[in-house]
C-alpha cells in the first residue's frame, strides 16, 4: 500500500514539475514577429513608429494574439501579409492603452476588393457605398472591410482618415450593447458627461461648416466617435492644433500619454 502511494506521489510530482517547467517556458519565450511584418509596420504605421522599443514589442505581441484568434477571409480578392498587418494594427491601435483588453465580439474579418453597398455587393450599386461595416444578424461577430480603403488608410500618411481604425472603434463602442458613440466599457465614468457635451458641440460645428472634422462625423454620435478617433490616432498633431479640447479628452478616454505621437 505504501509503495503504491509512493509511486502515485512521484508520478504527481513529476507531472506537476513538467507542467510548471514547460508552461513557464511557453510564458517567457520571446515573441518574434516575422521580419517582413515589422518592415510593413515601420513603413506605413505611424502610431507604431512613435512607440518606445518596449512598447513596439508589446504592440507586435498583441497583433499576433489578434491574428491567432481572428480569421481574415478574402471575398473576391486575395489577402496578403500587408492586409493582415493593416487589419491587426487597426485593431490594436485604439485599445493599446488598455492592458490585456481584447475584442469579445469579432471572430472574422471579410475583406472585399473595393467599397460595397448595404447588401455587400461591391459591383453595380447605385446608392451609398461603404469602405467598412460591423456585422449584424447572421453576420454578427464579423467585420467587412474594403481592401482598397483599408490600404489607403495607411498609404496616405497625411490624411486623417483610416477605415480600419474607424471600424474597430465602432466595434469597441458596440461592446456595451449599443453603438451610440459612448464606449462605456472602456470610458471612465467621470468622462461620460464631458464627452456627451463635447460630441454635441462638435457635431453642431460640423453642421455649420466650422470644423475640419470630416462631415460624415455629423451623421450621428456613433459616427462622430469613430471619425474623431481615426483623426486622433492618424493625425494627432493636426487634431491637437485644430481641436485641442477634443484632442485632450480623447487622450484621456483612450488612455494615451501623448508621448507616442498621440
Amino acid at each position: 500500500m505504501s509503495l503504491t502511494i509512493g509511486i502515485i506521489f512521484v508520478f504527481v510530482f513529476v507531472a506537476v514539475f513538467l507542467l510548471l517547467y514547460y508552461g513557464s517556458e511557453r510564458r517567457v519565450k520571446p515573441f518574434a514577429l516575422p521580419e517582413h511584418y515589422r518592415s510593413i509596420l515601420q513603413q506605413f504605421v505611424g502610431f507604431y513608429n512613435a512607440l518606445y522599443n518596449d512598447d513596439k514589442r508589446l504592440f507586435e505581441q498583441r497583433m499576433q494574439q489578434f491574428l491567432s484568434k481572428v480569421r481574415i477571409t478574402g471575398v473576391g480578392t486575395v489577402v496578403d501579409d500587408m492586409d493582415r498587418v493593416f487589419i491587426a494594427a487597426s485593431a490594436i491601435i485604439p485599445i493599446f492603452g488598455f492592458k490585456n483588453w481584447e475584442y469579445p465580439n469579432i471572430n472574422e474579418v471579410l475583406l472585399y476588393p473595393n467599397a460595397f453597398d448595404d447588401t455587400l455587393s461591391s459591383t453595380g450599386y447605385d446608392g451609398e457605398s461603404y469602405g467598412g461595416m460591423v456585422g449584424w444578424g447572421v453576420l454578427q461577430n464579423q467585420m467587412m472591410l474594403s481592401q482598397a480603403d483599408l490600404r489607403a488608410g495607411f498609404f496616405y500618411a497625411d490624411s486623417s482618415r483610416n477605415t480600419g481604425i474607424h471600424e474597430f472603434v465602432h466595434l469597441i463602442d458596440k461592446t456595451d450593447g449599443a453603438t451610440d458613440g459612448l464606449p462605456e466599457n472602456i470610458m471612465d465614468k467621470k468622462y461620460v458627461l464631458p464627452w456627451l457635451h463635447l460630441m454635441q458641440k462638435e457635431i453642431e460645428k460640423i453642421e455649420l461648416g466650422q470644423s475640419l472634422i470630416h462631415p460624415y462625423g455629423a451623421t450621428n454620435k456613433a459616427e462622430f466617435f469613430a471619425v474623431a478617433s481615426e483623426y486622433f490616432f492618424k493625425r494627432p498633431d493636426l487634431l491637437k492644433s485644430d481641436h485641442p479640447e477634443l484632442y485632450a479628452l480623447l487622450l484621456k478616454i483612450f488612455r494615451q500619454t501623448g508621448s507616442n505621437g498621440t
